[in-house]
């Protein structure tokens, strides 16, 4: 009798079993789905210690997400738009862990879009994954805030309204690395997601992700053959851990590494583009032209290593707050004397 073959482990030890979760409940075939299993693939192959990651989303399907993977990392599931507030209290208690946002295109877009806009001016360290299909999957399909002008409903309805494009807002206001991709592309999703790991700030990354119960038809701009028809990647991606020396030999001027703050490296290869995505201003130009010629655009648009975080523009102690004794973090009582005797 042959002894079972020893299961397959990372740079941790850990099995890709440590980083899965619940099994799913969403419909068959939504893409939410396949970016759960790309963080976990992510998470795993990274070697991240998944009790050392805290999940926050709000409210709708793909906040439903977090179940689905990372069933041993710490999670809250906040109020509907509210998750980034949540999200930094617990990152500045505890700047140790690793931040996973997970949200919708309503979550951030619509009811959440004031919260959304001050984690991005703040830069706060953490993944701010949105998956984004246009419409309101929990409440029967109406158009969100992100659904294209002229796409139109399951019911055959066109949307009149122009859409918010959240990686132009993240750009625009702080967001440090900022990038879109589609839930079907596996190889360039897996890119993405690894640099957001690697990175030291806000990463946000908007992940088209058609619902293919209300916006898979034909008409919609965030269907799956839409996107594959519409679909411009900037640049061909890959991704070097810091832990993996790899060497490959490429001629000059077709390929661009980009150190992350671990060491890793974004390498990216030009396609038939001249794109450099260290330039802010040329990345908005980017997405203004695409949405002009209607194409979407996928890949790293934005990415910034020297821009300081939230918590080191606050300038606090390396020690997390959440492990300091009482003794530190409890005022004495001539110190609170003295804040009543201000107020008075």
């Amino acid at each position: 009798m042959s002894a079972a073959p020893t299961p397959k482990v990372n740079r941790l030890g850990l099995e890709v079993l440590n980083y899965k979760g619940s099994k799913t409940t969403l419909c068959a075939g939504c893409g939410h789905n396949s970016i759960s299993e790309r963080i976990v693939e992510c998470f795993y192959e990274m070697g991240v210690d998944p009790m050392m990651v805290a999940k926050f989303s709000g409210i709708g399907c793909s906040s439903k997400s977090p179940a689905y993977f990372l069933g041993l990392s710490h999670g809250f599931n906040g109020v509907h738009g509210r998750m980034p507030a949540i999200a930094t209290g617990a990152l500045l208690a505890n700047r140790n862990l690793i931040g996973l946002g997970v949200t919708g295109d309503g979550d951030t877009a619509s009811i959440g879009i004031g919260q959304f806009m001050h984690l991005v001016r703040r830069n706060m360290p953490m993944i701010y994954v949105i998956e984004d299909n246009g419409v309101y999957g929990l409440t029967k399909g109406q158009f969100s805030a992100t659904a294209d002008m002229g796409s139109t409903a399951k019911s055959g309805a066109a949307n009149a309204l122009p859409p918010f494009d959240c990686c132009a807002l993240a750009l625009r206001w702080g967001a440090t690395l900022v990038a879109r991709s589609f839930s079907g592309d596996k190889k360039q999703l897996q890119t993405v997601l690894k640099t957001a790991i690697a990175h030291k700030g806000l990463a946000v990354i908007d992940v088209i992700s058609p619902c293919v119960t209300f916006n898979d038809h034909a008409g919609s701009t965030k269907s799956y053959s839409y996107i594959k028809d519409h679909e411009e990647p900037l640049h061909e991606l890959d991704f070097v851990p810091f832990f993996e020396d790899i060497s490959v030999e490429i001629g000059e001027g077709e390929i661009r590494d980009v150190r992350m703050h671990d060491g890793s490296s974004l390498r990216i290869r030009k396609i038939d583009r001249e794109y450099d995505p260290t330039d802010r201003g040329k990345a908005m130009s980017a997405l203004e032209q695409a949405e002009r010629d209607g194409e979407v655009l996928t890949g790293v648009l934005y990415v910034n290593t020297s821009q300081p975080t939230f918590i080191e523009q606050l300038e606090m102690m390396d020690e997390p707050l959440a492990t300091l004794p009482e003794s530190k973090v409890r005022p004495s009582r001539a110190a609170l004397e003295d804040a009543m005797e201000e107020l008075r």
